[in-house]
């Protein structure tokens, strides 16, 4: 599978993946709000412990949980990738917001990621996979849209000649590598 197909597909698999990620963190905040002493499924070990990152004020920075605000996110990012696999046009509008949105979805990810890695200590695995899902769906949407962006045809031929040599796919990679050392580097 190549060309748009190909980018539909990985954004629906992110979204699908953050969306179960987030409905079953939604799970584990629930399970813990009616019993503070309860012992998250999601409770791995001394890096991996949900419960404390749950407990942060930077889980609930809107003042409901974060979960909430994800399962919207991933359940409209779901529902657009099927559209788009299965052949459905989107207008170009539509796919900025939800562009605008995973960008806003990368850098709410990674603050929270350097939060729960520097300040609360702990890692929480759904997050992991949350942010996984965020940043395949980055790149996916990227592809799908940097043509339609309203640019100079010179810009555009060097945007096109970075995207042929993959440099906007490293950037995505790079920032999952980042995070993973700033992980190593906290918790090795």
């Amino acid at each position: 599978m190549r060309g748009p197909k190909l980018y539909w597909m990985i954004l629906t698999i992110g979204a699908a993946v953050g969306l179960l990620a987030s409905f079953l963190q939604m799970l584990e905040k629930i399970t813990l709000v009616k019993n503070s002493e309860a012992v998250l499924s999601c409770n791995l070990n001394s890096v991996f412990n949900c419960s404390n990152v749950l407990n942060a004020s930077q889980s609930s920075v809107f003042g409901f949980p974060n979960s909430l605000l994800c399962i919207v996110f991933f359940s409209l990012l779901l529902a657009a990738g099927l559209i788009g696999w299965t052949g459905g046009a989107i207008n170009a509008k539509l796919r900025f917001f939800f562009q605008f949105m995973a960008l806003f979805f990368a850098g709410f990810g990674f603050w929270y990621f350097w939060q729960s890695i520097f300040n609360i200590g702990v890692l929480c695995i759904y997050c992991v996979f949350c942010y996984g899902g965020v940043l395949a769906i980055n790149g996916a949407l990227f592809r799908l849209n940097y043509k339609d962006y309203p640019l100079s045809k010179k810009t555009m031929a060097k945007l096109d000649t970075w995207v042929a040599r993959g440099a906007d796919l490293f950037f995505w990679c790079l920032i999952a590598l980042v995070i993973a050392l700033e992980a190593i580097i906290k918790f090795a």
